[in-house]
């Protein structure tokens, strides 16, 4: 699957369904992934009725759309909410992926309030392709064609190289250092410009994030 599909999906999901702000990859699959499939759902609610002893409890909520389309389509679970991070599990094709999921805790546009989709950052660990630890972001507009992007943290600057509406580290080598870096500071800063010109700064908390990554590391081993 082509994780620019992926991550295009997820931003479709995403805004048809109001995805909801469990903290946020990938598992989008480093470029070569497959189509995630859009989810949109709507739900008619109606009053709950007195519980009564013994009763069987009610099914857990569906998994946010965002997650959906990270995991290829699968269903994923959540195994842990730690702080602004989501620790998330799936099998698509039989083949068992680890992400960590987040939304950005700020974001802005300059020129201001310019309009675009959500944006997500995934951590990624699939042990069937020796993934582990992939970071990703899906930016919510079509990058602009040939731009470099860059993800600021713990005090140095990442080069990010871009495809469609998806940014990945352009130096595969500085990757585990990143990762690093993220487990240890407050934020990360990740910079683009869009293809009509729009520059556009977003903030994500990592508050959470080496949690969520040590849940997952433990996970991705059964």
């Amino acid at each position: 699957m082509s994780v620019r599909r992926i991550l295009s999906s997820l931003v479709v999901s995403a805004l048809l369904c109001g995805a909801s702000s469990l903290a946020q990859a990938q598992t989008a699959a480093p470029k070569g992934a497959k189509d995630a499939a859009k989810e949109t759902a709507k739900e008619t609610t109606k009053p709950a009725p007195a519980a009564k002893p013994g009763a069987a409890a009610k099914p857990a909520a569906k998994p946010d759309a965002a997650a959906t389309a990270a995991a290829g389509g699968a269903e994923p679970t959540l195994i842990g909410q730690f702080g602004t991070w989501g620790a998330y599990t799936a099998t698509p094709n039989g083949k068992k992926v680890c992400f960590a999921l987040a939304k950005p805790s700020s974001s802005k546009t300059n020129p201001p309030n310019r309009p675009r989709d959500p944006a997500y950052a995934f951590v990624s660990t699939r042990p069937a392709e020796k993934v582990s630890n992939e970071v990703s972001i899906m930016i919510g507009y079509t990058l602009k064609s040939g731009s470099e992007s860059s993800i600021e943290v713990g005090g140095g600057s990442y080069a990010m190289y871009t495809q469609g509406d998806g940014l990945w580290i352009k130096n595969a080598a500085e990757e585990e250092r990143m990762v690093d870096a993220m487990r240890k500071s407050a934020d990360a800063t990740v910079k683009g410009v869009s293809a009509k010109g729009t520059e556009t700064t977003d903030t994500f908390s990592l508050k959470g994030l080496s949690q969520a990554l040590d849940k997952l590391a433990q996970d991705c081993k059964r």
